[in-house]
């Protein structure tokens, strides 16, 4: 009983969402598109959901969380490369040190960075 409600209720958070942007998609281009061209009109409802359909296969937005597409792949593979003390680095923050260049001067100790 809990797993139906959960998703009902997550599909009633994405219809709810869905519905406030494309408002906000609405109010926005009836707002600036009309005064920055004049020859431009302005939009209803259908047509801001549309706009927002065409600008998600367009552009690829709305990812959420997660991470997923190549960009999370590429992660969870520079994860599996590094070794635990990159990894134990990473978690607390730190980045491993920059490689110095043929050439370069270390800074004299004590020196203003």
């Amino acid at each position: 009983m809990r797993f139906k409600a959960r998703y009902l209720g997550g599909a009633v958070l994405v219809v709810v969402g869905v519905a406030a942007l494309g408002g906000m998609v609405m109010l926005l281009w009836n707002a600036v598109v009309p005064v920055a061209l004049p020859d431009a009109r302005a939009i209803d409802y259908p047509h801001a959901l549309g706009l927002l359909v065409l600008c998600r296969i367009l552009f690829g937005g709305f990812r959420g969380g997660g991470g997923g597409g190549w960009h999370g792949r590429h992660r969870w593979h520079a994860w599996h490369a590094m070794t635990p003390e990159e990894r134990e680095r990473f978690r607390h923050g730190l980045r491993p040190p920059a490689p110095e260049t043929e050439g370069s001067v270390p800074p004299a100790p004590g020196a203003a960075p």
